[in-house]
């Protein structure tokens, strides 16, 4: 019965997703749907690891620098600009985890805020980056013979990345690889004690999330055409979280949800309150966090258990 109603969700969250320009702006969602997927990439880290990022934005930002000047400056395609800002993702994943997991913790995650830190003032003084200016005029080019300058045809290329990424999530989580890693989450030391291989788990899951961060940091620039020093700053790594735990960390579509209550609040009151939209975002962080401390998602899976008369923990 779960897993019939798992899927009758994500049939329906699809279908809304490909008749949603009919009702909202195709670049706001396409927005939404670029947190979303680094939400669940980090997810994947946080939720089903146990491992917490405070530097993950190093990825998004990595990805979108690297794609916007294959496509604008090597004038690759744009799949292939996406691909390589993708694959210099993962690589400069397996370069931080190699040196991240060799500490548990609050240690771990000090280390991949400095090592972020370090990054972003690289990213500040690099010339191909445009320093405080960014990186402008990213074309978005074409695909299949189609212009990707229109955003209809840019919101369908969206989409098929997003569902495919969340798919390669979903079936990551649900195999034995991703059993082991729940399995690293709940007890380290009893996971080493049944002869796996941790670093080596822990490593794979960190390069997988950055790869997938890195995606939706590409696939951004080219919806927006351009890359800024914000997509690799700190601020960046903490909203992530905030979707997270907002969603529910641990769950499948909690991180989607919380995306896109993120995005949509910051788009709706950013007129409004101005930079007082940081104070309102923090106050529903606290709020979710006394209330809501399993996350909405999450909240209501444990609702729905308890209605069948099954234990939650």
């Amino acid at each position: 019965m779960q897993l019939k109603s798992s899927t009758l969700a994500y049939l329906v969250s699809f279908v809304l997703l490909l008749v949603a320009p009919a009702f909202l702006y195709p670049v706001l969602v396409m927005k939404v749907l670029c947190f979303a997927l680094f939400a669940c990439a980090f997810n994947l880290l946080l939720g089903y690891t146990g491992l917490l990022s405070f530097g993950h934005a190093i990825f998004l930002g990595t990805a979108g620098y690297v794609a916007g000047h294959a496509v604008k400056v090597w004038a690759l395609p744009a799949l292939a600009g996406i691909a390589v800002g993708m694959l210099s993702a993962a690589i400069l994943g397996w370069l931080v985890g190699l040196l991240a997991i060799r500490r548990q913790g609050i240690y771990f995650a000090m280390i991949t805020l400095a090592l972020a830190q370090l990054m972003f003032f690289v990213f500040l003084q690099a010339p191909f980056t445009g320093g405080e200016d960014g990186l402008q005029s990213v074309p978005r080019g074409s695909l299949l013979g189609l212009d990707l300058a229109n955003d209809i045809n840019m919101y369908y290329l969206v989409v098929v990345l997003f569902a495919g990424s969340f798919w390669l999530i979903h079936r990551t989580v649900h195999s034995p690889f991703g059993q082991i890693l729940k399995a690293i989450r709940e007890n380290e030391p009893r996971a080493t004690s049944l002869g796996y291989d941790v670093a080596r788990y822990k490593l794979v899951a960190f390069v997988l999330s950055a790869a997938i961060a890195g995606l939706a940091g590409a696939t951004k620039t080219l919806v927006f055409s351009f890359v800024t020093l914000t997509d690799a700053h700190w601020h960046t790594s903490g909203e992530v979280v905030l979707m997270t735990l907002l969603g529910g960390v641990g769950t499948v579509l909690g991180p989607v949800l919380g995306a896109t209550i993120v995005v949509a609040l910051q788009n709706l009151l950013a007129d409004k309150v101005g930079s007082l939209v940081t104070v309102i975002m923090g106050i529903i962080f606290v709020v979710c966090v006394l209330a809501f401390r399993r996350g909405i998602v999450g909240e209501a899976v444990a609702l729905y258990h308890r209605m069948l008369g099954e234990k939650v923990r």
